[in-house]
């Protein structure tokens, strides 16, 4: 973990009291090792709570591996399937919330939830309360073509929801939605202070990664979390990477491109001093 305090515009804004400890698991994600992968996922939430988080984040396609197309079909669960319930179980037995971001969702067979269609694929993610309730379903809304498989296997999300944990309200995005700045500002205007971004984000787009989730934060005044996996495919190699930033853009927490477990204090009441003291959101014209 690397921490940067650079900016006093960061520490000026925050008020003790209602901090949580965020932890985003950078798991290293084998290709089609379900498995192994949601054991390494599951060893990272225990490891996290140990250490004094509250919540727990996992990347993007945690359980099979974003570049696996070919094994989306047949890893395919339902919403209360083994993979979200197994995290779940990790989240109660740890007294964690854990957003188990994501997997591939058989729609078909999800009847826990409403869903986007009747038959197909999603890539969907869970964010769970430490009492182990679901408090909130994602599905990627902005599937990726450029050279990938996802926007021909799968159905995109519709609903842009948020949830409270501990005091925050928290949205979910997934990777390549961080380039469609629209969609933040709908969960904005739901009330989010925090933004968790499970992701699977490959190389050599490092720049794109780092400038596109600075700028949500920016922009936004909330705090961005980007959590990304670590491991090699046949065609791409996992960047790593994940990041905390501030509702100033100022990047708390970070790690470089193998496993890492990385923590950050974050605040509510940071996101309303920052919007109160510099108030960009409220000069919007629409």
């Amino acid at each position: 973990m690397v921490s940067d305090q650079s900016d006093s515009n960061s520490r000026d804004q925050s008020t003790a009291g209602s901090e949580i400890e965020l932890a985003l698991a950078q798991i290293a994600i084998e290709p089609g090792d379900v498995d192994g992968n949601v054991e390494r996922a599951t060893a990272a939430v225990g490891r996290a709570a140990a250490a004094g988080a509250d919540l727990v984040a996992l990347p993007e396609l945690f359980n099979v591996g974003y570049f696996a197309f070919d094994e989306y079909a047949s890893h395919a669960e339902p919403i209360d399937g083994r993979t979200f319930g197994r995290l779940r179980d990790a989240a109660i037995d740890h007294g964690v919330a854990v957003l188990a971001g994501s997997i591939v969702e058989d729609l078909a067979a999800t009847d826990a939830v409403s869903t986007p269609a009747e038959t197909g694929l999603a890539n969907t993610a869970a964010l769970f309360s430490a009492d182990g309730a679901l408090e909130l379903v994602y599905r990627k809304h902005h599937l990726f073509g450029y050279e990938s498989a996802e926007s021909d296997l799968l159905v995109p999300g519709e609903s842009v929801d948020t949830a409270t944990i501990r005091g925050f309200t928290v949205g979910v995005t997934t990777c390549y939605d961080l380039r469609f700045p629209e969609l933040y500002r709908e969960l904005v205007d739901s009330g989010a202070q925090l933004l968790l971004i499970p992701s699977a984000w490959p190389y050599p787009r490092v720049d794109h990664w780092e400038a596109l989730s600075r700028a949500r934060a920016i922009e936004n005044q909330c705090y961005v979390a980007t959590i990304n996996g670590s491991g090699s495919f046949d065609d791409a190699d996992l960047l790593g990477r994940s990041t905390v930033y501030d509702p100033w853009g100022v990047r708390l927490a970070s790690s470089g491109d193998d496993p890492a477990l990385v923590t950050a204090t974050v605040d509510p009441e940071t996101v309303e001093g920052v919007r109160s003291s510099f108030p960009a959101l409220a000069d919007r014209r629409r």
